[in-house]
Formats: C-alpha cells, structure tokens, sequence
C-alpha cells in the first residue's frame, strides 16, 4: 500500500503524520480517516479550493486533474505547480508527501468537535 506523509501544519497536523493510504481513494478522504481535518466545504464536490494541498513528492502518481479542478485551483492561496484539490486527486502506487498550505479563501469555517 502506498504511504502519506503529511508535513507539519500548526493547528491540523502540529506533530506531521505519516500511515498507509488507501490507493484509489481521494486524498482528502484519506486524511479525514487518518485524523488530519483538512477542510472541504463543498463536501468534496469539486466546487471550492478549502482542500487545497501541495503534492511536494509523488504528484505524477495521483490521478490526472480534471478541467473543473484546474479552473478552480486557479482561486487557490499559495497555488504551486504541484497543488491539487484533495478531493479530486486519487491516491496511486507512490508514497506521497503532502503540505497542507497555512491558508485558504474559506469565509465561514464550521467547527466540528
């Protein structure tokens, strides 16, 4: 099974955190069952950018974006040339390291605890 590796981000993930992927899941889902709450405001949908991540290794394994995601990850706070919407990119052979970036443009933040 391929690892993710999810580099420190202050409140998420203080410590990182690294555990065995499911291939063929969304990278979103992947972390939301391993404990790190990224954002996903529309509900993994493909309509906002609140689970943008940065694919710093492994991107060219995750599942090719699609022209929605492309267009939408244009809005993206710190957009790279490896960011992907984590609800969109699916997880593939390769381990991965995962920066989930410090902001994003979501104006209503639901606190789920």
């Amino acid at each position: 099974m391929p690892e993710i590796v999810v580099m420190p981000h202050a409140e998420l993930c203080p410590e990182g955190k690294t555990f065995e992927a499911a291939k063929g899941e969304s990278i979103c889902d992947n972390l939301l069952d391993h404990g790190v709450e990224i954002e996903h405001a529309c509900e993994k949908s493909c309509a906002c950018t609140t689970c943008h991540v940065i694919v710093r290794e492994g991107f060219d394994s995750l599942s090719p974006s699609s022209e929605d995601e492309d267009d939408l990850l244009d809005r993206a706070w710190g957009l790279t040339p490896v960011s992907r919407l984590s609800c969109q990119a699916k997880v593939g052979d390769s381990k991965l390291v995962i920066e989930i970036p410090k902001y994003t443009i979501n104006y209503a933040k639901e606190i789920t605890k």
